[in-house]
């Protein structure tokens, strides 16, 4: 008999059900309306491809005949029709019309109903609990498994089996042309075996890997809700990335240290926020952006402030003051740093450290200062390596960041007494440090990137003359002779006593000390080239003073006999017996 075909996509319905279809295809929906108005039965088919087919070679060849039960029409043209499936046919003679309307002979296939044979249940039942072992894999509800065993009829549940799992057309197909139930159930059986061996191999695949990972998606789910607290009190670690990333385009870095900050970004945004390299990262991030890269201090050089700061600051030392405003006037003159690196020469407590702040004050830029008392690594210059525990940026680096600006005076501080063991020698590095040729591009091992040094003013001190040839071939000894007496009441009368008295409390104009005083404890109770002795002296007088005012502040005038009266015992206990050139006080 011939009938209408209605191409149905990735379905195939199996005889004996009552089923719901919607359609929207214009041709579909004139198949099903054709066949309802000539009360005939419609064959549904599966078709091979997507798209609606266009040919007889694009269906499958066995299909379902099925009443027409009900046709409802949408307000959108669509229609919901309720068909009741049969029995299944073959195909022959399919052929299209002008209209895109595929009709054929349909000839029924014999089934045999064997669904209340033992054999069958016990597979249909073996089926079921072979279905349980794959509930996880393929989301079968086991619910619903369990009701569809117990209630629906045996079409049903061999049409509810190939739905819940899957099973592709072309074996659907093949299963709605067998003759038993017992076929069928066979044939799906051998489907669900395929699924339940997959879903073992799945399980045990799952089972390694949640073996190997518990403690890395643990850390991961504890690193996601830290990001999550971090987010609700505003301290996000994306909102800290891109704020990185405004930093670093707004640093005015070189052009390598801002490729190379953008870099360590990037390596950054890919680690877990809590991981001890995004830590390490960070830290070099925050230490890169801190460093002064195009800040600088500019102000003219002026040289009669200088010498009337040099004077104020300083008493004496007119060689060593004239020799200072000299460099000063080439740098006025030249426009740069470049030229003789001062090195200061001179007995402790004779203002060598103080010259160097002086010099700071003059040129208006910011004084910064680097002991290298006791130095014999070479990394306290260059830096650790960033991998490295613990690592930081060299001293020179270090210095720059507090000072703000990348044209500081810096003074390094006793630099006779740098040592040298297996670590390195540190000489070496210094050596490149104080070298205009070189220290253009210098390179911290933190940083890893060159920072221009040239504009920096480098002022060396040290007590004595034990340096390197290379080291003094490097610098400018300037010796700074001792005060003499005159200059050193000078210096105590302008400078000694005030500082004195705000160590002490009292108001500087309560305690007078005449010059005659002066000279007499610089006589009687120090024997130095420097004034730090002195200073100690006239701080104890009125330490002293004090505790016989029971801590009161008195005007006080220190005479000779007094002085002797309170500073006896310190002679006595050998507090002033300190005698020697560059014995440090």
């Amino acid at each position: 008999m011939k009938n209408y075909i209605l191409p149905l996509r990735d379905m195939v319905l199996q005889p004996g059900l009552t089923v719901p279809v919607y359609l929207d295809n214009p041709v579909s929906i004139l198949s099903m309306e054709t066949a309802a108005k000539e009360h005939q039965q419609i064959v549904l088919v599966a078709q091979k491809g997507y798209n609606y087919p266009n040919k007889p070679a694009d269906l499958y060849p066995v299909g379902t005949r099925a009443d027409i039960a009900q046709v409802l029409r949408m307000p959108d043209s669509s229609i919901h029709v309720l068909v009741q499936t049969t029995a299944p046919v073959e195909i022959a003679g399919c052929a299209v019309d002008r209209d895109g309307l595929f009709s054929g002979i349909c000839t029924d296939i014999s089934q045999t109903d064997d669904s209340k044979d033992e054999h069958t249940l016990a597979l249909r039942d073996k089926l079921a609990d072979n279905l349980s072992r794959i509930t996880r894999s393929k989301r079968i509800d086991i619910g619903k498994l369990r009701m569809v065993v117990n209630n629906y009829p045996m079409p049903a549940f061999v049409d509810a089996v190939i739905q819940m799992t899957g099973i592709d057309v072309e074996t659907s197909v093949q299963i709605l042309q067998m003759k038993t139930f017992k076929e069928k159930i066979s044939a799906l059986l051998e489907q669900v075996a395929i699924f339940v061996e997959m879903a073992k191999i799945d399980d045990a695949i799952n089972r390694r890997v949640n073996s190997q990972m518990d403690s890395g998606r643990k850390e991961a789910i504890l690193h996601e809700k830290i990001r999550a607290i971090q987010k609700e009190l505003g301290e996000d670690d994306e909102m800290d990335n891109v704020s990185l990333q405004k930093r670093i385009k707004t640093a005015k870095m070189s052009k390598d240290a801002s490729d190379k900050a953008l870099s360590e970004l990037k390596r950054l945004r890919q680690l877990q926020p809590m991981s001890t390299e995004a830590s390490v990262l960070k830290t070099y991030l925050d230490e890169l952006l801190a460093m002064p890269w195009n800040k600088s201090d500019v102000a003219k050089i002026d040289l009669c402030a200088a010498r009337a700061e040099l004077d104020r600051e300083h008493s004496g030392m007119d060689f060593v003051k004239t020799r200072i405003l000299e460099h000063l006037a080439v740098m006025k003159k030249t426009g740069n740093m470049r030229g003789t690196i001062l090195c200061l020469v001179g007995a402790p407590g004779v203002g060598k450290t103080s010259l160097g702040k002086s010099v700071a004050v003059a040129l208006g830029r910011k004084y910064t200062r680097v002991s290298l008392g006791g130095i014999s690594d070479e990394a306290h210059f260059r830096g650790h390596r960033k991998t490295y525990i613990g690592s930081q940026p060299g001293r020179i680096m270090d210095a720059l960041k507090r000072a703000g600006a990348n044209n500081p005076v810096i003074v390094l501080d006793e630099i006779d007494k740098m040592g040298r063991d297996h670590r390195g020698d540190p000489e070496a590095a210094l050596l490149e440090i104080l070298d205009p040729e070189q220290n253009k591009a210098f390179r911290d091992h933190y940083l890893e990137v060159d920072f221009d040094l040239s504009n920096v003013m480098f002022i060396a001190t040290a007590n004595s003359l034990n340096l390197s040839s290379a080291l003094r071939d490097r610098m400018e000894i300037i010796e700074l002779p001792g005060y003499s007496e005159d200059e050193k009441i000078a210096i105590a009368r302008n400078h000694l006593i005030r500082r004195a008295a705000l160590d002490t409390g009292w108001l500087p104009e309560n305690a007078e000390i005449s010059d005659d005083a002066i000279r007499h404890i610089i006589r009687k109770y120090t024997a130095e080239q420097g004034v730090r002795e002195l200073r100690r002296e006239i701080t104890a007088l009125l330490r002293k003073t004090l505790l016989e005012l029971d801590g009161a502040d008195a005007h006080t005038e220190f005479s000779i006999s007094k002085i002797d009266e309170l500073l006896s015992g310190r002679r006595d206990a050998g507090f002033t017996k300190r005698i020697g050139f560059g014995v440090r006080a």
